[in-house]
């Protein structure tokens, strides 16, 4: 999905070496690219990749992103999403190279009426979103050369999404009714846009911790709207529910939205709302 999108991207321009669980997966990657088995739990095997590739910037997207499974998984939770950065920074650091690190809006606890800044102190309530952010922490620790980007919902990658817009887009070919949840907020981010602002920053220098999403935020039930109004879908109906009619494992903060005030602050913002990139996506993929 993120990962493609950048692959796409970046080979117009750099050398690229894609790492997955498996290398027989190249297809998933679709851009041309080196493709080398890789866990970033394992620092040996990372150590040799950095080693042989010798890469001006490492672009860290590995992660156990199951939120409820990570409740469950506590283990995987913090062996791929802290450690697992953990040995990404640590190579970089060997080897001199940049480190770009995604994370996530969940780190927040939800307790604000409007859009987290970066200037907002975390309080991440799941494992999931702990791992995440013992993460950054690490990057921070170890590393001066770095790039954190906070993203939100992401939508992309046209059938290889399987995330929130996928999921309205078949439920609401397949019902007459759809209940979604009203009380859940947060900031659609299309892997296009991002994968654009992520190369606009690494060329800039300009290092230091950022979100990046598409501006403005909704709930989930609103982003569902949207989604049916721009693939035209009007025989499905769209019922507003509260979260505690669908009780999960893992706590969400009300409020994950983010603000791209840093990107804001220094005049490279360059992110276009969420409902223009979301509608762009939906004529492309219907």
């Amino acid at each position: 999905m993120l990962g493609s999108d950048l692959c796409k991207l970046f080979s117009e321009k750099y050398e690229i070496l894609a790492t997955d669980l498996s290398s027989r997966i190249s297809q998933k990657w679709n851009c041309g690219a080196k493709i080398m088995e890789m866990d970033v739990r394992d620092y040996e095997k990372i150590n040799s990749a950095f080693q042989l590739f010798r890469p001006d910037f490492a672009i860290h997207l590995a992660a156990k992103t199951d939120v409820d499974g990570c409740e469950s998984d506590v283990d995987g939770a913090y062996g791929t999403n802290t450690i697992g950065t953990k040995n990404i920074a640590l190579a970089c650091r060997k080897f001199n190279s940049v480190m770009v690190y995604i994370s996530t809006g969940s780190v927040f606890d939800g307790e604000k009426e409007v859009p987290y800044t970066e200037f907002d102190i975390p309080n991440p309530m799941s494992i999931y979103s702990k791992s995440k952010y013992e993460g950054e922490l690490m990057v921070q620790k170890l590393l001066n050369r770095f790039f954190i980007f906070r993203a939100g919902w992401m939508f992309g990658g046209g059938k290889e999404d399987k995330k929130f817009v996928a999921k309205i887009l078949d439920l609401a070919m397949a019902r007459d009714e759809l209940k979604v949840v009203n009380d859940k907020f947060g900031s659609p981010t299309y892997t296009k846009d991002i994968s654009k602002g992520i190369m606009t920053m690494i060329n800039s220098e300009v290092y230091g911790l950022y979100h990046m999403v598409n501006p403005g935020y909704c709930s989930r039930y609103e982003c569902a709207e949207k989604i049916l109004e721009f693939a035209k879908i009007q025989k499905c109906r769209l019922i507003p529910i509260n979260s505690d009619e669908f009780p999960l494992p893992a706590k969400r903060p009300r409020m994950e939205a983010l603000r791209n005030y840093h990107l804001e602050l220094i005049g490279m913002n360059i992110m276009r709302p969420w409902k223009e990139a979301l509608e762009e996506y939906i004529n492309e993929i219907a």
